[in-house]
């Protein structure tokens, strides 16, 4: 018919489908009208959850896989995760793609082409702890409010998907991780900045170039909500662009959530919502105080034992906090986050579970490791600890398995401490210590 337009949807392919940031992503770029497909290099919880939601993936990344994917329909844009070239600098997907100049960008790439597609207003959550929670958070009270609201979470939540596009949306709140630079590639129209430390070590090699980040990146949003510690530690003072709120907050008494991470992390996204929502913050913290949390965020899985993404000193710090403000006495299943961050912080260990009644101490999980550097086993790992009787080396097993339901089941507090994936502790607390397994 003469006039009549073909339309196609662009084709956008996501290789690391199962991470934390491209599985949101491409649950949002679906439902904003592109065709979406993609692969990771194994199953887990979080690829189960992408199929469930009606995103097409396959596991293994092969050229023969894409190629059958680029033959049903023809691939236009490949994002793929930082993960993918760390593990296989030539990684048989992003060759594929360059052999048919098929378009190539990490996340932040196609997010900015969504957000400016959309006309979507930036709401950033940075910070070296606390992202996802306080990300989660904000989304919480957009929708308890009735406010439509699009967004990326990086956990699972039990109130809409990890990722969602929402067309009468004004607002796009986004957990803005600074691993790889990538919150470098936005500028915000808020961002609300959470504790700041220093991590990833593998991009930022000094404490100094972490800190330059964060105030590169404050810099470039429109304007930021950050307490006056964090404001001092990054060496910024109040202006036009930048609010700061005091460390003895007097509305921090009237948050009633576990943990005092999460109380402040919460009064800075009430801080920067209020405004925006024209509500009160008295009224915004009824609906915080509602807040069911997400996933693996001191996650209750059975009575008595729960899995948390604590892998900092810093946040194990804080999820110890919260766990001692239920029970004196607390167990913890700790899996490190890969080795590489083991050799900068060993030394930080230190009494960070002291206040412990059992640690059982398990292998580093890896990923993205430096070969040239010395696998640090579970002893020598312990050995940084200021206390050292209350900790057992283990690996996940049945023996494991009924010290910890053995725990719960008197009356201690478990807490499996784990920052990894698939095959994690985190996944195998979920198969073998949740209520559903026993």
């Amino acid at each position: 018919m003469r006039g009549f337009i073909l339309y196609r949807q662009m084709h956008i392919y996501f290789s690391g489908i199962g991470g934390t940031g491209l599985g949101p992503l491409a649950l949002i770029a679906n439902k904003a009208g592109y065709k979406v497909s993609g692969s990771d290099s194994k199953q887990s919880q979080y690829t189960d959850y992408l199929l469930k939601h009606g995103i097409s993936l396959h596991i293994g990344q092969t050229k023969e896989q894409i190629a059958a994917e680029h033959t049903k329909n023809p691939i236009d844009w490949i994002v793929f995760s930082s993960a993918v070239l760390i593990t296989n600098p030539n990684n048989p997907e992003l060759l594929f793609a360059k052999a048919n100049n098929i378009k190539i960008t990490k996340r932040d790439a196609c997010l900015n082409m969504i957000l400016d597609e959309k006309k979507l207003k930036l709401i950033a959550i940075a910070g070296t702890h606390g992202k996802t929670t306080t990300t989660a958070m904000v989304v919480w009270l957009f929708k308890e409010l009735g406010i439509p609201v699009s967004y990326s979470v990086g956990a699972k939540i039990n109130f809409g998907p990890m990722g969602a596009y929402e067309s009468s949306s004004e607002y796009f709140v986004y957990e803005c991780d600074e691993f790889d630079r990538n919150f470098l590639s936005f500028k915000p129209y808020i961002s609300i900045i959470t504790i700041v430390d220093w991590d990833h070590h593998e991009i930022y090699t000094t404490r100094d170039a972490y800190k330059q980040a964060f105030i590169d990146f404050i810099h470039q949003s429109n304007h930021t909500y950050i307490f006056n510690r964090d404001a001092e530690y990054l060496k910024l003072y109040t202006t036009n662009s930048i609010s700061l709120l005091p460390n003895e907050d007097a509305i921090l008494k009237n948050i009633k959530l576990k943990g005092l991470q999460n109380r402040q992390n919460t009064r800075v996204a009430l801080g920067a919502i209020a405004p925006i929502t024209n509500k009160s913050v008295d009224e915004l913290i009824t609906i915080a105080n509602r807040f069911p949390g997400s996933s693996r965020r001191f996650e209750p899985l059975a009575p008595n034992i729960y899995t948390d993404y604590a892998h900092t000193p810093e946040e194990i710090r804080a999820t110890m906090e919260m766990a001692r403000e239920i029970s004196s006495d607390v167990i913890v299943a700790y899996e490190p986050l890969t080795d590489r961050r083991q050799h900068y912080m060993k030394d930080q260990y230190d009494d960070v579970f002291e206040t412990t009644k059992k640690i059982y101490w398990l292998p580093s999980y890896l990923a993205r490791e430096d070969p040239n550097q010395k696998i640090l086993t579970p002893d020598e790992l312990v050995s940084y600890l200021s206390e050292q009787t209350n900790a057992e080396t283990a690996v996940l097993s049945d023996s494991l398995k009924e010290k910890l339901l053995a725990h719960a089941a008197n009356g201690d507090l478990v807490v499996c401490m784990a920052g990894g994936g698939g095959s994690s502790l985190d996944e195998w607390a979920r198969q073998e210590l949740s209520a559903e397994a026993q």
